[in-house]
């Protein structure tokens, strides 16, 4: 297969691909993974920045001793990173999808009651900091689990409760048999709909049957599965009659991991990443099915520098390299080092080595990786690559590098009260909305008066 170039990829598979580095870097699996071997399902999902809100004891007392013993097989089949692996994420810089309520499997229920569902919820954009989520037990409207969240209840499009192998470790193998065609161009999974869509009708007591595609912010198809039996193999047909938006948004509609091919593939069959820079358990199941390319891969990130730096300083290559957990120039003799700081206070010129060091620490090279690490959460990768380039015993200077640490640091503070429950709402939400009266504008309220195009218009 060709290899391709960065600038003719879409832009979602560079997306992916930053994803991929550094949304769920390799410390994190090693540390789940032991931990889940361990036994220890808590220790895994706090090791993969997921904060379980689960009481055992209380679960036991109000859905009795079957569905407790469910639960725990499932929390400990559970593979905390291979889910945030797996978890829809946004655009241009691939964080998860804020404010979501996603339903992992389901138990039980009767026709009056709706079933308890494990759900794991992602934080409303402004309280997203850390990229944490929260797995919990969602027991219908009403439950007190929800608390502030936007979003409490679970969501029918992005929905894992038919998609198991994307975080129980015991399923994974799956993966291979339901992620899509691997020789597919098209980011939608088309040919595996019909069999998706059976199972999804299954789930929701409807053996066949229409339901609905989401294809964009405002374009919905609305499908049939025809002959969903066991002697027929199940196919699709457009509806042959158009329904009322009401009852359009009323239809199954069909999960975005079953809709959409998994971006791994794409990545895999690109070049952009290599089987060793997936999950694990997501390499396994996808090397024996993906054809990888034989040409050469497209260049990642490149990798950390551990030479000194080399900088022109009076006519000389001098090196600048870290002494003592400190970068130092150390061509230089430590005490011109201070004649020449002590220049610099004074408002005189500063050296070119000097001036190379006072760089690196305001807006190092590697300032676009802390970035990407910071916003994925991953604060301690963030440091070692600051460490590695400055020392542990380095005071940062102000410029863009400590800029992006406080406010990495702020955010988490903000995450903190949204998780304490003492911001209920997004601070946006507060400000304070002027009543329509004859002093307001025509067209502001024509604006407010009018009525919305419904958002389950079919296009």
């Amino acid at each position: 297969m060709a290899s391709h170039f960065a600038n003719d990829l879409p832009p979602h598979l560079l997306m992916w691909q930053r994803v991929r580095e550094y949304a769920v870097p390799p410390s994190m699996i090693e540390t789940a993974t032991a931990r889940r071997a361990a036994g220890d399902w808590a220790g895994a999902c706090a090791a993969a920045r997921i904060d379980p809100d689960l009481d055992l004891r209380a679960v036991r007392h109000r859905h009795g001793t079957e569905l407790t013993t469910r639960l725990r097989a499932d929390l400990r089949r559970l593979a905390p990173e291979l889910l945030r692996w797996h978890m829809p994420r946004i655009a241009p810089d691939g964080h998860l999808r804020p404010g979501l309520t996603i339903t992992l499997t389901r138990y039980g229920g009767d026709g009056d009651t709706p079933p308890a569902q494990l759900v794991v919820r992602t934080p409303p954009a402004h309280a997203d900091a850390g990229q944490r989520m929260t797995l919990t037990l969602w027991e219908g409207p009403g439950d007190g689990t929800c608390g502030h969240h936007p979003h409490p209840h679970p969501d029918r499009r992005f929905r894992l409760d038919l998609h198991r192998h994307l975080w129980d470790s015991a399923r994974s193998g799956d993966l291979a048999r339901r992620c899509g065609p691997p020789d597919q161009e098209s980011p939608w999974a088309r040919a595996n709909w019909a069999a998706e869509a059976e199972l999804l009708l299954r789930a929701e007591g409807r053996p066949r049957g229409a339901f609905t595609v989401r294809l964009g912010a405002r374009t919905r198809a609305v499908l049939e599965l025809a002959a969903p039996d066991d002697s027929h193999a199940p196919t699709l047909r457009p509806l042959p009659y158009d329904l009322p938006p009401q009852e359009a948004a009323a239809l199954p509609v069909l999960p975005e991991a079953s809709a959409r091919l998994l971006p791994d593939l794409e990545l895999l069959r690109s070049g952009l990443v290599g089987p060793e820079r997936l999950h694990p358990l997501v390499a396994e199941a996808l090397t024996s099915v993906v054809p990888l390319p034989s040409g050469p891969r497209p260049a990642g990130p490149a990798p950390g520098r551990h030479d000194p730096h080399r900088v022109e300083c009076r006519g000389e290559i001098h090196r600048i390299a870290l002494r003592d957990g400190v970068l130092t120039a150390i061509d230089h003799h430590p005490a011109e080092l201070r004649r020449e700081e002590l220049l610099v206070a004074l408002g005189g010129p500063a050296l070119p080595c000097l001036r190379a060091i006072d760089a690196v620490h305001r807006s190092p090279e590697a300032l676009p990786a802390v970035r990407e690490r910071l916003g994925h959460g991953d604060v301690v990768g963030a440091l070692a690559v600051v460490e590695g380039l400055l020392g542990p015993a380095a005071v940062l200077r102000d410029g863009p590098l400590r800029e992006e640490l406080e406010s990495a640091a702020a955010r988490r503070v903000d995450h903190g009260l949204f998780r304490a429950g003492l911001v209920a709402v997004h601070p946006a939400a507060a400000a304070h909305r002027p009543r329509l009266d004859r002093r307001t504008p025509a067209v502001l309220r024509h604006k407010r008066g009018s009525r919305p195009r419904p958002r389950t218009g079919l296009l």
